[in-house]
């Protein structure tokens, strides 16, 4: 069985300290999206959380990237954290048919969920009543996915739910969430026919460090081999991933993802080896590494 296609980017194409670290100094804001692009090839756009851009603004991410360029996109807060899915049909319209403009360019859109208190909601049962009616409304052409941050409602009940309407569930690596090997012990997360991670961290610990991004502070190594054979895995069972690294998880997001690429390459290289040493096997395939500066 081929595994599936990877594909690697970061959590927006802008951050404090980028220029003159993963931009040239020279750099203007409005060349930014054009040199991530010859980068990386798919990237999450944060900035869509806060407000619905304008349709000029979604024209130029258009224009300004190559063919085969991947724009997921969270969807607007008003939707999840404001309005927590009542009432919401006239938002998720106006911000669908504004996105709708990058065409075939856009990729996942992500309901990402903040922590709920109970007096929110009760328990993962009172949020499911609210969530599995707007997941019925949801237009069916499109990848979505969503992202809890209570801990305890990573369950089968969840699972079960976003596998009915064929959501992703995002699987994310967080200070206040589980470790990538042990939400596998929850039951099955895979709910969709594509994978969705996100390296997030840990925003408010690695903050009282920083607050500009142009460096890795935190290794991340071995966590990033962690997630090499859970993403071998899932490559079996889907048909696509993608993985988006914010700067909050290692100082530095370009970096986190350059070094996911070289440990990924090495597992190859010593696959390949093994391959040679023992010509009568084949080494397990690998789900195929698409960037876009290998194109």
């Amino acid at each position: 069985m081929a595994l599936a296609q990877i594909r690697l980017g970061t959590s927006s194409w802008t951050g404090e300290g980028w220029v003159g670290s993963f931009y040239p100094a020279s750099s203007k804001p409005q060349d930014f999206l054009p040199l991530y692009a010859e980068r990386f090839d798919t990237v999450e756009i944060d900035s869509t959380f806060y407000r619905i851009p304008a349709a000029a603004t979604v024209r130029q991410w258009r224009e300004r990237t190559p063919e085969g360029f991947i724009f997921a996109a969270k969807v607007p807060q008003i939707i999840t954290h404001e309005k927590m899915l009542v009432d919401t049909d006239e938002d998720l319209a106006a911000f669908l048919k504004v996105m709708d403009l990058l065409g075939d360019k856009l990729g996942p859109l992500l309901l990402q969920f903040p922590y709920f208190n109970k007096q929110k909601f009760a328990g993962l049962g009172e949020f499911l009543e609210r969530l599995e009616p707007f997941l019925e409304r949801l237009p069916r052409d499109r990848r979505w996915v969503v992202e809890v941050r209570n801990r305890y409602w990573l369950s089968e009940k969840l699972y079960a739910v976003l596998r009915r309407h064929g959501v992703a569930l995002a699987l994310v690596d967080h200070a206040w969430m589980p470790r990538p090997a042990e939400l596998f012990k929850t039951g099955d997360p895979v709910t969709a026919s594509f994978a969705f991670v996100r390296w997030i961290g840990d925003r408010k610990g690695i903050e009282e460090q920083t607050k500009v991004w142009d460096r890795t502070l935190i290794d991340r190594t071995a966590d990033l081999q962690g997630w090499i054979k859970i993403l071998r895995d899932l490559g079996r069972r889907v048909d696509i991933m993608f993985a988006y690294a914010n700067n909050h998880y290692g100082g530095f997001a370009p970096d986190t993802i350059e070094m996911f690429r070289s440990l990924w390459m090495h597992e190859q290289a010593a696959l390949q080896a093994t391959a040679t040493e023992h010509p009568g096997s084949s080494p397990p395939q690998q789900p195929t590494l698409d960037f876009a500066k290998d194109k």
